[in-house]
Parts: structure tokens; C-alpha cells; sequence
């Protein structure tokens, strides 16, 4: 990962299944697009995937998402995208997480300290770790929210060593100002927030883009 294009909050727009959605992330100043290759109604195959990021400027991150996944399989489409993050979102253990030559995000579920206890066994193993809501049988895109007042607990308690957090579950162009103020996060990962339908809203991902800049600037208190 590196850092933001717009040298603040790293934005991610994830659940990328078109070009014209690909195109837009760009275009509005996001630093990455995510690729989802676990089950989901946004999974996209290797195949599909290859043309859209044949298309993308080179600065903008391509993240590819998965839960549980064989490491070889991994690895093998890392390789065949060029993918500049893996984002795992299932029980990877910390070994798990080592094994790639790229850097990985390791998703968590909130829902309470004790659930993030194990963050800490991979702090030397992942460049970030994502926090999302926790739902039971779904492991990310829900569109569910988590208590945001319970990041200021967390990062007390030691239990978050990590020292990138990027802040996911229910993200919206509406809400977002208000969890950048609360936690205050090295990064911000959205997919069904800033969506229609089902379907990617290049205009909801034109104003999640500019809420977060806008809030940079001083522009937007939350």
C-alpha cells in the first residue's frame, strides 16, 4: 500500500465488477479499487478482472479480495493481475499472511475487544488491518455499521498495535465525515454504500470521494 494520491486518508472503493466503475474510482482521486474473489454478489473472476486493470493508471492500487482462499490460488492470480495488496477476509492465521510478496490487509469483525485480541499476533505480518461490521455468515459488504465510539476503547487498550487501520461496514458519502472524525483512520473502505441498486453509483463514489477530501480541508466538521 502506499500512501494516498492526495497525500491524507487512503480511500478504497471495493466490489469492482465493471470498467466504467474502475474508471470512475480513478478519475475522482481514489488511491485503490478492490476485486472480490471470494463468494459474494460481487465476485468477479480472474478473467473479468484482467480487463479492467489493463486499463488503470498505474498509481492506483489494485486490492484483491479473499476469504480463505488456497495460498496458491492467491498467489497465482497476485501474479496474474499484478495485484499491489491482498485483502484477506477470512481465519488467515498470522503464517498465512506472510507468505505473500505483496502487501496484505487482514480483516477483522467488530463487535468487541475480545474479538480483536488477536490483532496483535499479526502486527509484524500485515501492513494494515481493516476493521468491518460483524455479521453473522457474511464476512464483509454488508452495509452494516459498527459503534465507531468503540475505536477510541480499542486503540486504549493496546489491543490495536497495527499502525495502519483502515475504517470499512456501512461507509456512505452521508456518514463517512462523521467516522473520519471519530477514529480518525489511516484508510476508508466502502462498497455497498456507495451503491444503487446493487450496482456501483458513480455519483455516490464521486461524493464519498470528495466528503473525505472535503473533510480534510477543514471543509466538513462531521
Amino acid at each position: 500500500m502506499r500512501e494516498s494520491r492526495a497525500g491524507g486518508v487512503w480511500i478504497k472503493i471495493c466490489g469492482i465488477t465493471t470498467r466504467e466503475a474502475a474508471l470512475a474510482c480513478a478519475e475522482a482521486g481514489a488511491d485503490a479499487v478492490g476485486f472480490v474473489f471470494a463468494e459474494s454478489r460481487r465476485r468477479i473472476t480472474p478473467g473479468e478482472a484482467k480487463r479492467i486493470t489493463e486499463i488503470l493508471p498505474p498509481d492506483l492500487e489494485k486490492v484483491g479480495v479473499f476469504v480463505d482462499a488456497p495460498w496458491q490460488e492467491v498467489a497465482e492470480i497476485q501474479e496474474y493481475l499484478r495485484l499491489d495488496v491482498l485483502q484477506l477476509h477470512g481465519g488467515e492465521n498470522p503464517d498465512y499472511c506472510a507468505l505473500f510478496p505483496v502487501k496484505v490487509i487482514k480483516a477483522f469483525r467488530v463487535a468487541s475487544l475480545k474479538d480483536l485480541q488477536a490483532v496483535e499476533a499479526y502486527r509484524d505480518r500485515i501492513h494494515a488491518c481493516l476493521l468491518d461490521s460483524c455479521v453473522p455468515g457474511a464476512q464483509g459488504g454488508t452495509g452494516k455499521v459498527w459503534d465507531w465510539g468503540f475505536f477510541e476503547r480499542l486503540t486504549r487498550s493496546g489491543v490495536l498495535s497495527v499502525e495502519r487501520v483502515i475504517v470499512a461496514g456501512g461507509l456512505t458519502p452521508e456518514n463517512v465525515v462523521e467516522a473520519l472524525r471519530v477514529t480518525k483512520p489511516y484508510g476508508v473502505d466502502t462498497s455497498s454504500g456507495v451503491e444503487t441498486g446493487g450496482r456501483k453509483d458513480l455519483l455516490k463514489i464521486r461524493k464519498f470521494i470528495e466528503n473525505v477530501r472535503r473533510w480534510e480541508r477543514g471543509e466538513l466538521a462531521g
